[in-house]
């Protein structure tokens, strides 16, 4: 299926390329979160009118972005969770975990902005990547401990070795 895409998208291309992606992944994602029009006559009209008003509302929410963006950056969020002895945690870190933690810090995010790259089940500092914005990206530490004690202890450590 051919679409007009209304937003950057890493894995497709810039606003206003004509895409074509498999139609599940038009019909299920792309256009039910406006990332997408389907590229018939009507809509590439309709995609020129309302160009210059898309554009604009996409470089006010990439400001916005980059301003949470200097928020972040320098934040350590604090994870208390029940591990062994070893280090495993009983559980693991989910991005709805360190989500929640940043929104209540006072910055709202979805849970679907945080990518994890692999499961988050040991105790220790790690990065995680914050898509704020398709063009805006953060990395925020988050620091897993048993105690906001040993929290500050490892986190001392992880500085260390930088």
């Amino acid at each position: 299926m051919e679409v007009i895409l209304l937003e950057k998208i890493d894995s497709l291309g810039q606003m206003g390329d004509v895409v074509s992606v498999k139609n599940g992944y038009a019909r299920n994602y792309l256009m039910p979160q406006k990332k997408a029009l389907r590229a018939d006559h009507w809509n590439v009209k309709l995609f020129e009118e309302r160009r210059a008003q898309l554009e604009a509302d996409n470089r006010e929410r990439k400001a916005k972005a980059e301003e949470i963006s200097l928020i972040l950056k320098d934040m350590v969020f604090v994870l208390v969770r029940a591990a062994s002895d070893t280090g495993h945690l009983y559980g693991s870190v989910s991005a709805r975990d360190i989500s929640d933690a940043i929104t209540d810090a006072g910055i709202k995010i979805n849970r679907n902005q945080v990518k994890l790259d692999k499961a988050l089940k040991e105790l220790g500092v790690e990065l995680v990547r914050i898509n704020l914005h398709p063009e805006v990206r953060v990395n925020v530490t988050v620091n897993i401990a048993r105690s906001r004690d040993e929290a500050v202890i490892q986190l001392q450590v992880h500085k260390a070795k930088l």
